[in-house]
């Protein structure tokens, strides 16, 4: 009788955390995420093509969207009139494209910006790693 308890408090726990997965994204938590993963893609890019001459020059891209001044970090990022033949970069620019139109447009009334420090995107101020 206890091990059916048990048992049941469990399928009752797991049920519970697929439900709460399943929900869906609202718009604030698809922007972060779409910009968490933006920068890390940047990151990454920095790295694996650390020696093309191109990705060098992109413009730095940490995203905060609690930053004003993230609106002007997409359009700049998104205008960038080179590196059109990295894939990758191109890539990027559009994922930077989606998540501009996300925020002026359909989660709009969804964002609030808490500081508008544009050098804080420039050079981030990141939290140490372990």
């Amino acid at each position: 009788l206890l091990a059916m308890r048990m048992l049941l408090s469990l399928i009752t726990l797991l049920t519970g955390v697929l439900l709460a997965k399943a929900a869906p994204p609202t718009c604030y938590s698809r922007m972060l995420s779409l910009s968490k993963e933006i920068t890390e893609s940047f990151k990454e890019l920095q790295t694996s093509k650390a020696a093309d001459s191109c990705v060098v020059t992109l413009p730095r891209l940490y995203l905060d969207i609690h930053n004003y001044c993230v609106l002007a970090k997409l359009r700049e990022f998104v205008a960038y009139p080179r590196c059109e033949r990295v894939l990758e970069v191109s890539e990027l620019k559009e994922k930077a494209r989606n998540l501009y139109t996300i925020m002026i447009s359909y989660c709009r009334r969804d964002l609030v910006f808490l500081t508008d420090d544009c050098g804080a995107l420039e050079y981030p101020v990141l939290p140490p790693t372990e």
